[in-house]
C-alpha cells in the first residue's frame, strides 16, 4: 500500500475565471481521503498550501497576475520537494504544474532518479510569458518545466528540466499553431484525439509506460486536467473542449497506470466547483484517482445520475 499526501492548492491566478480556488475543498467534500483509505492506503492531508508575497515581475504587461503565479510556483516547489510519500496536488488551475512538476523533477534528482511526465489535457500548455496572447499563465507550465526561455522573475528550476523524450501528452484537441509548431520540433510524444480515435488510448499509453519501466530509477508524474474529459461527463471546467475522453476511456487510462505501479505523484487541476452540477465532476475526479490507486470498474456502485454517452457507451 502507498503513503499518500494530499496537498490543497487553492490557486486561480493562472487565468481570469474565478472558482478554481474552491477545488481542493470540493475534492475533500467528494470524499477523496476515504476513497483512498478504503483501498488500504495511508492518507495524510496537509491542508491548503499558501504562497509567500508576490514579487514584482519584469514580464509583459498583459500577463495575468505573474507575481502571484511565481509565488505559488516557489511554494509548490518547496512543498513538493519535501514530501516523502506520493503527493497528490489538488488544484487549483493548471498554473500549479509550474511548481508541482518542477518540484517533482528536483525531488527525483535528489534521489538519483529521472522524472517522466504524462500530461492528460485538451491543451498543450506550451506557451511562455513571451508567446501567450491571453496572458493566462495556466497555459505555460510545460514550457517552464522543460526549461524554455521567457520566465524571467520566476523561480529558477531547482533541478534539471524534464527532457522532451520523457514527456507524453494525451487527449490534445485545442493547441495554438505556435505551440503546435514548437512541440512538433521536439521529441515529446503527442497524441491528439484524432490519433486516439484511430488507436484508442491503450496502444500509445502502453508504449509510454514501457519506456518508463525500461528506465532505471524512474519516477512518473501524472497531470490530470478536468478538460481531458469530455464536458458531457465533466462540466466543471472553464476551458471546455468537446470530444474529450469518455468515462470508460478515462478509467482505462487510470487502471493501466495503476497496473504499471509506476506513478509517484499526481496533479488534479482545473476543477471549478462553481460550474459543477451537484458535484458530479468532483466525484468523477475522485473516482478516477481511486482507479489510479487500485480500484477497478467492477467495484463501482450504481449511481442515481448519468455520466452521459460517449464512444464507449452510456
Amino acid at each position: 500500500m502507498t503513503e499518500i499526501t494530499l496537498i490543497g492548492v487553492p490557486l486561480d491566478c493562472g487565468q481570469t475565471r474565478p472558482g478554481c480556488l474552491m477545488g481542493p475543498d470540493a475534492y475533500r467534500v467528494a470524499g477523496i481521503a476515504p476513497a483512498l483509505t478504503d483501498l488500504g492506503h495511508t492518507v495524510e492531508d496537509l491542508g491548503n498550501l499558501a504562497p509567500g508575497p508576490a514579487p514584482r515581475m519584469p514580464g509583459p504587461a498583459h500577463l495575468v497576475k505573474p507575481g502571484e503565479v511565481a509565488a505559488w510556483t516557489d511554494a509548490l516547489i518547496e512543498a513538493g520537494r519535501g514530501v516523502t510519500g506520493m503527493p497528490v496536488f489538488m488544484g487549483g488551475d493548471h498554473a500549479l504544474a509550474l511548481g508541482s512538476v518542477a518540484g517533482m523533477a528536483a525531488r527525483a534528482a535528489d534521489r538519483g532518479r529521472t522524472l517522466f511526465v504524462l500530461w492528460l489535457d485538451a491543451h498543450s500548455d506550451f506557451h511562455t510569458p513571451l508567446t501567450t496572447e491571453s496572458g493566462n499563465l495556466h497555459g505555460t507550465p510545460v514550457a517552464y518545466f522543460t526549461g524554455q526561455d521567457g520566465f524571467e522573475g520566476f523561480p529558477p528550476l531547482p533541478g534539471p528540466p524534464v527532457p522532451f523524450p520523457n514527456l507524453c501528452m494525451m487527449g490534445l484537441r485545442s493547441v495554438d499553431p505556435g505551440e503546435r509548431d514548437r512541440l512538433a520540433a521536439t521529441e515529446a510524444q503527442l497524441h491528439d484525439m484524432r490519433a486516439i480515435d484511430e488507436t484508442g488510448f491503450a496502444v500509445p499509453l502502453r508504449e509510454f509506460l514501457a519506456k518508463v519501466a525500461e528506465t532505471e530509477d524512474a519516477d512518473l508524474h501524472v497531470s490530470l486536467d478536468v478538460d481531458f474529459l469530455d464536458p458531457a461527463i465533466a462540466p466543471a471546467v472553464g476551458t471546455t473542449v468537446p470530444g474529450g475522453a469518455t468515462f470508460r476511456e478515462a478509467h482505462l487510462v487510470m487502471e493501466m497506470l495503476s497496473e504499471s505501479e509506476l506513478v509517484t505523484s499526481l496533479d488534479l487541476v482545473e476543477l471549478n466547483p462553481a460550474l459543477d452540477e451537484r458535484g458530479r465532476t468532483a466525484r468523477l475526479m475522485v473516482e478516477l484517482t481511486a482507479s489510479l490507486m487500485g480500484k477497478r470498474v467492477f467495484d463501482r456502485p450504481t449511481r442515481g445520475f448519468s455520466y452521459g454517452v460517449g464512444r464507449s457507451g452510456g
